[in-house]
């Protein structure tokens, strides 16, 4: 058995972490930066972590990542997730617990079938879990509950990401769940001076959008609905898009008004924060299919002023628009009334950007990773005291 994290803190020794990653290490997403950025705070404070992940690559991947081999792309929650599952990824997720004999496992997505799902099959350590995915109705969790429900009796304690997601695992699985958010380096998203690229002026206001361009979900057709309506008022409105996919494809969305428009294509983390701090608004229309936001995070810690779609997981995080500007999710004409309307309110952006940079560091890694391992110790006191 593991031994408990007070007596290891006694004698000296890091505690053992291991952390279970469903989704390919290759393609990077919301739970894979998460993981990434929690194991790097770990260990940055001292301790031993290795995580599991599908990955194709054997070479040049964190020292810290043990890959299974390369993941199926599988439609998952309105977008494509990459699985791994089998007897050979299953052979190697026992060998890494087998070897890494760890005083805890933190499986990620546990009932998504890959390598968490495995992971939570095979160890014998305490388990912690976390759930990301928020979604009102699931015919494949609804169809495997009875199945997954009682392997819920492996794991000590449960996370969540946000309410959304908690309420998510609660509905199809009982049970309940610590609300500990997505983490975010806040520093690094900070500017000391706004990027002169993208910062407009009161005759040509610049917005800025940032996800996937063949994502429905992600919201770039409705901004293409409602730039008429906005480049009535501010004819020299400029849009900056940033984000991968088919730029001929999302180009065609816009018709005439394209000549207002400039795509960016994927960008790095630098110019991402000062894109997103330096614009006059960044819209966030996702509709739906997000149990937290973390874009939305960055976005306030960058000192951006956001327009964001009401859906659940954003007004969670914009306080209900304490920290940004909301419209009624898909309606295209409520999205270009709440971009005339942060426009013309400069008062209002500063405000609603200083609320966001405030609370933006509730979100930092320094305290989310703390709060991350108080979990972690309680799951060791539990299953080290003898308490289901």
């Amino acid at each position: 058995m593991a031994i408990c994290c007070e007596l290891r803190k006694k004698i000296g020794e890091a505690v053992k972490i291991g952390i279970a990653c469903g989704y390919s290490w290759d393609v990077a997403g919301g739970v894979q930066i998460h993981i990434r950025d929690l194991a790097e705070e770990l260990i940055s404070r001292g301790h031993e972590v290795t995580v599991i992940a599908p990955s194709e690559k054997t070479e040049d991947l964190e020292p810290y990542v043990v890959p299974v081999g390369a993941a199926v792309p599988i439609r998952y929650n309105g977008s494509v997730a990459r699985l791994a599952f089998g007897p050979k990824v299953n052979r190697q997720v026992r060998a890494w617990l087998k070897d890494e004999n760890l005083d805890v496992l933190h499986v990620h997505e546990p009932f998504t079938p890959s390598v968490s799902m495995l992971a939570l099959m095979s160890a014998h350590c305490p388990i912690v879990s976390t759930f990301h995915t928020a979604m009102d109705r699931s015919r494949a969790m609804a169809l495997s509950a009875p199945v997954l429900v009682p392997m819920l009796d492996k794991i000590q304690a449960r996370i969540a990401v946000s309410e959304e997601a908690r309420r998510t695992a609660v509905q199809h699985l009982g049970g309940d769940a610590w609300v500990i958010p997505n983490g975010v380096r806040v520093s690094q998203m900070r500017l000391e001076h706004k990027d002169p690229r993208f910062i407009g002026t009161p005759e040509r206001p610049t917005l800025a959008f940032l996800g996937r361009l063949d994502e429905p979900r992600k919201g770039l057709p409705l901004v293409a609905q409602a730039l008429p309506k906005v480049l009535e008022k501010y004819p020299n409105a400029h849009l900056f898009i940033a984000g991968r996919g088919d730029i001929e494809k999302a180009h065609g969305m816009f018709g005439e008004y394209a000549k207002n428009i400039e795509f960016l294509g994927g960008v790095s983390d630098s110019d991402k924060a000062a894109l997103l701090g330096s614009a006059d608004l960044y819209l966030a229309p996702n509709t739906g299919g997000e149990s937290f936001g973390i874009i939305l995070v960055e976005a306030m810690s960058a000192g951006a002023c956001i327009v964001a779609s009401d859906i659940p997981a954003f007004r969670a995080v914009l306080q209900n628009g304490k920290c940004g500007f909301h419209f009624e999710n898909e309606n295209p004409v409520a999205l270009a009334d709440a971009i005339n309307e942060a426009l013309e309110d400069v008062n209002g952006r500063l405000e609603k950007s200083r609320n966001g940079e405030e609370h933006a560091e509730i979100y930092d890694w320094g305290t989310v990773a703390s709060q991350i391992y108080e979990v972690y110790e309680t799951a060791i006191k539990m299953q080290n005291s003898g308490i289901e």
